[in-house]
C-alpha cells in the first residue's frame, strides 16, 4: 500500500543517516520503526492488564485456535472433568 506522508526535514535527514548506517532503504528504516513502536505499545498494553484480564485474553486466544468442526461427546467432557 502506498501512502504519502509529510515528514519534517530534520527527521528525514536522520532517517537517511540511519539508512546509510544500516545499509537499508529509508522505507525499510521507517517500516522497522513503526513495527517496533506497535510491538512496544502492544507489550505496554499487555503489562497494564490485570491477572484476570490476562487469563481472559489467554482463553480467547486458545478458543481461536480450536477446531470448530471437531465434536466432543458429553461423556468425554464429563470424564475429563472428573
Amino acid at each position: 500500500m502506498r501512502k504519502n506522508i509529510d515528514i519534517e526535514d530534520n527527521l528525514l535527514l536522520k532517517l537517511k543517516l540511519l539508512s546509510v548506517f544500516e545499509e537499508i532503504s529509508v522505507k525499510s528504516v521507517m517500516e522497522k520503526a513503526v513495527s517496533f513502536y506497535v510491538e512496544y505499545k502492544e507489550n505496554e498494553r499487555l503489562q497494564a492488564l490485570s491477572a484476570e484480564d490476562k487469563e481472559d485474553l489467554g482463553l480467547l486466544l486458545l478458543m481461536q485456535q480450536a477446531d470448530r468442526n471437531e465434536v466432543v461427546s458429553r461423556d468425554e467432557i464429563m470424564k475429563a472433568l472428573d
